[in-house]
């Protein structure tokens, strides 16, 4: 194997690779990439639930096969000065040269590197590239990090003639994401990704430019295609909660408020919030009050009060406020309108001027 290409061009397919990547210490190739060089250079990352395949264009010489651990081979193509980088094989192992250096990087027997079936199945649908990835990026925190309820920990995409709802929740909290205008075509799709390769396709899609990407999907899998990147991972055969019938319809309270305002106010409770991270927030809109409390035993208590437009009933009511600033990264509007369904009950924030975001949080008990 020996081939010529930009550091660029090989350092960015690594990067990608990167996160794919395994780590399981009883498979070493895991850990690795493997370079699978024809027509032009292949590069190939798995970790057996999720795999990637990037094309790199370069002058191939000689066709062959590597296998090397993805960190030093990242370090070292970081480390590189050069512009162009020469790749071979010598005595079955990679050897890296650039201007006035070379670097040899032991490899693992490619043969040992897993087959993944990454087959395009069914039609493809093609969507908007941005606009998808700004409704992953609007949800994906809201879902749980552990698998034990597969629904759960999973972000769940539908898409219709109407466009692209994005959902995730942990059962604490839910956050959904409405997107128009993102794909053509009759063709509908509900899909449950689980959160880590959720985060594999957002990392993905952060990184490859293009206006849009193929999506092919089945019962058990999912495969993109985008600009010479191919990434599958397997999806969740199950049943998202129907989650429209926990989300309120009415509010006891509503408070109108500026986005800013409301997370500098979180932030100074954050505090002295102690180990809890508790908030609590006094809605009292016959004397216009809207006010934040925290309490620590050991650092001290705060309280603040700021301006809001405040209608419905009083309210004493408790939150965690991790789970109340996560979800304001995902609201595009400078006011935020704050629904509270009643003593023990959620609340939901939505932006005023954007409504296709929708965010549920529980109260806490205390």
């Amino acid at each position: 194997m020996k081939l010529t290409t930009t550091k660029e061009k090989i350092l960015e397919a690594i990067l990608i690779a990167e996160k794919v990547v395994g780590k399981k210490e009883s498979l070493p190739v895991l850990s690795c990439v493997l370079f699978d060089v024809g027509r032009d250079l292949l590069v190939r990352a798995t970790n057996l639930e999720a795999a990637v395949e990037i094309v790199v264009p370069c002058n191939v010489e000689e066709k062959g096969r590597v296998a090397v651990p993805v960190v030093v081979l990242s370090q070292t193509l970081r480390s590189t000065t050069s512009d162009k980088v020469t790749l071979r094989v010598d005595d079955r192992n990679l050897v890296i040269e650039s201007r006035g250096a070379k670097t040899l990087i032991k490899a693992i027997p490619h043969e040992e590197f897993p087959l993944f079936d990454g087959g395009k199945k069914g039609s493809a649908i093609k969507i908007q590239r941005e606009k998808f990835l700004h409704g992953l990026q609007a949800v994906l925190y809201a879902a749980s990090p552990s698998m034990i309820r597969p629904e759960l920990g999973s972000v769940y995409v539908s898409l219709t003639s109407r466009g692209v709802v994005c959902v995730a929740t942990d059962s604490f909290r839910l956050a959904e994401k409405k997107i128009s205008g993102i794909f053509g075509g009759r063709e509908e799709m509900e899909l449950l990704i689980p959160l880590k390769h959720t985060t594999e396709l957002v990392h993905i899609l952060e990184r490859i430019p293009g206006d849009e990407f193929e999506i092919f999907a089945d019962e058990s899998q999912l495969v993109v295609a985008i600009s010479g990147v191919q990434y599958t991972s397997r999806i969740i055969d199950g049943t998202f909660p129907d989650y429209k019938e926990i989300l309120p319809k009415t509010f006891a309270s509503e408070a109108t408020l500026l986005k800013n305002d409301f997370l500098e106010m979180l932030r100074k409770a954050r505090v002295f919030s102690g180990n809890d991270q508790h908030v609590g927030f006094h809605v009292y809109p016959k004397k216009k009050v809207f006010s934040a409390t925290a309490r620590s035993n050991d650092i001290g208590e705060m309280s603040e009060t700021i301006d809001a437009a405040l209608s419905g009933e009083d309210l004493d009511i408790n939150f965690h406020i991790g789970y109340l600033t996560d979800c304001l990264q995902s609201i595009e509007s400078d006011s935020i309108t704050l629904g509270f369904a009643g003593s023990g009950k959620p609340l939901v924030i939505r932006g005023v001027s954007d409504q296709s975001f929708t965010y549920l949080v529980m109260p806490l008990n205390r």
